[in-house]
């Protein structure tokens, strides 16, 4: 357990050490996003979609956070069938047209090696459409095949080594990392770009819990004003 520890922390102190101008412009991309009344749409695909999940409609959360999903692409339809998809040209490109995405808007695409087609393709077409983007991968995967990262307007390197695990067992690695890293990117430039757009003086949108007082009347004004422009909301 406390190896485990060890290598969470490590990873994400290597992040704020090593990405602090990254990071900035990251966070201000997302002002700029809650200031122009835009939305953040974020793709990922296999357990990186989890990252857009977590950062969608909940407490403590941006409601202008749209998860730019393809069932296809997720695991609760096909683990091995996701894994399998991504890797063809084509799916990234129509999940991306379904969505509507706008040029004020911002498409942060989370991979951990940034090479499969899927997000490749996703984060090509937002910078076709003009919309300005974000990248969180890992460089240890640029000899490997990987592009998003220098692709990508942002480019945010989650430190994550190459295969992902960090705890040897026998001969075999376990202990995934990217899911880690890639939260602790996007919730800190989540939160500094809340931060950012509130001294500029607009007011973040931001859900409460519903189980606080005055939680789900505020939540309800805020799923009324984005209801219709996220898909998935």
């Amino acid at each position: 357990m406390r190896e485990y520890l060890n290598e969470i922390t490590a990873i994400l102190n290597r992040i704020e050490n090593e990405e602090p101008e990254n990071l900035a412009l990251a966070s201000d991309a997302v002002a700029d996003v809650i200031c122009n009344d835009a939305l953040v749409h974020i793709f990922g695909c296999g357990h990186s979609h989890l990252v857009a999940l977590d950062t969608f409609y909940r407490a403590g959360g941006l409601a202008c956070v749209s998860p730019l999903l393809d069932e296809d692409l997720m695991l609760h339809d096909g683990g091995a069938k996701s894994s399998r998809m991504e890797k063809i040209p084509g799916i990234g490109a129509e999940a991306f047209r379904r969505h509507a995405v706008k040029q004020d808007d911002l498409v942060v695409v989370i991979s951990a090696s940034g090479k499969n087609a899927a997000p490749v393709e996703v984060l090509r077409c937002a910078k076709t459409a003009g919309v300005k983007t974000i990248a969180i991968s890992s460089s240890a995967y640029k000899t490997h095949g990987a592009v998003l990262l220098d692709e990508a307007d942002i480019g945010i390197d989650s430190k994550v080594v190459y295969g992902d695990a960090v705890i040897p067992v026998g001969d075999v690695m376990m202990g995934g990392m990217s899911t880690f890293a890639g939260l602790f990117i996007l919730n800190s430039a989540l939160i500094e770009g809340a931060r950012k757009a509130l001294a500029r003086g607009v007011t973040p949108p931001i859900y409460r819990s519903g189980n606080v007082e005055g939680g789900t009347a505020l939540n309800v004004a805020l799923e009324e004003r984005y209801f219709g422009r996220i898909k998935r909301l």
